[in-house]
């Protein structure tokens, strides 16, 4: 692993992980985004399963987005415009010419690459996972509210419950009463990985109200270019699939999987299929904008 901290538009820092080939060329690089709350240490063990995969020749970038890990916090005016010139920044050292997203960097990606549109920084091909875009309003973000209070608060067991009933709606813990649910949420968040995500709280704030307060529109990802591809997990929230193919039919030439046996943690779970199914689709020679036949154990629904 290669760890370098790179300087940024207005005055931050970005710490940059690569994995792989160290000097692998841009056009065998796949710069990966991350998703709310997530460090790149998170995303360790996908990364170097992923630089596997690829094969001999390769490399994965992933870095802190601001607000976690060695990156600087989030500016005063943080948007997502920041979050865009951060990629920016990214892509010019690294020379990636592939773009992975995952979650709300999958929204990251996603508004980057419309930005990028008639520029150079325009990959050559982007994919992302469940990204956490809300078209149309898809995404209540009533409880964006209650979250914020919670957190500025510091009631870390409450701010995890107002997430956990708002985003797996339907599921067991969502049912459960908001005051037992905050105090079982509480008593997880002691555990190694939830101290890591109580720490990035604040910034989660931030980027999720850049993230959805916003309604973007599927027609406004039209633009996208049409290697771009739209990933799901069969056991993802609906709203996952659901968005990923309404992106899918705006996008000329755009291809979908949906992963039937993976959820939205599996990209840093590192699941052997959704890494294979990944790894695939950047390794390959793409014809007539279509992705490789034979995924295994995954569904690709033709546009249109």
């Amino acid at each position: 692993m290669k760890e370098r901290v790179l300087p940024t538009h207005d005055g931050g820092r970005l710490a940059l992980y690569s994995y792989g080939t160290e000097e692998a060329p841009g056009d065998r690089r796949v710069l990966l985004i991350g998703g709310a709350f997530l460090t790149a240490l998170i995303y360790r063990p996908f990364s170097i399963a992923l630089a596997k995969g690829l094969g001999d020749g390769w490399a994965v970038d992933v870095y802190d987005r601001r607000g976690r890990g060695n990156s600087s916090e989030q500016p005063a005016d943080y948007s997502m415009a920041t979050e865009i010139e951060d990629v920016r920044t990214v892509l010019r050292a690294t020379g990636a010419r592939n773009i992975l997203g995952h979650s709300l960097g999958g929204a990251v990606a996603l508004n980057a690459v419309q930005e990028f549109t008639g520029t150079a920084f325009v990959p050559d091909k982007l994919a992302v996972y469940d990204a956490a875009v809300n078209i149309d309003g898809s995404i209540d973000t009533a409880w964006l509210d209650g979250f914020e209070d919670a957190v500025n608060q510091g009631r870390v067991g409450h701010a995890l419950a107002h997430m956990k009933k708002a985003t797996s709606p339907g599921s067991t813990m969502a049912r459960i009463p908001e005051p037992v649910l905050a105090g079982l949420m509480a008593v997880l968040s002691r555990t190694r990985i939830n101290k890591m995500f109580r720490q990035v709280m604040p910034s989660g704030v931030g980027e999720l109200r850049a993230a959805y307060d916003e309604k973007d529109h599927a027609r406004d990802f039209s633009v996208l270019p049409a290697n771009t591809h739209f990933m799901a997990g069969g056991k993802s929230p609906a709203y996952y699939k659901e968005t990923a193919q309404r992106l899918h039919q705006a996008v000329p030439g755009s291809t979908y999987l949906l992963s039937p046996k993976c959820f939205h943690g599996s990209i840093p779970a590192a699941v052997k299929e959704l890494v294979a199914d990944i790894a695939a689709y950047f390794t390959e020679e793409r014809q007539d904008g279509e992705s490789r036949p034979d995924a295994a154990d995954a569904i690709r629904a033709p546009r249109g």
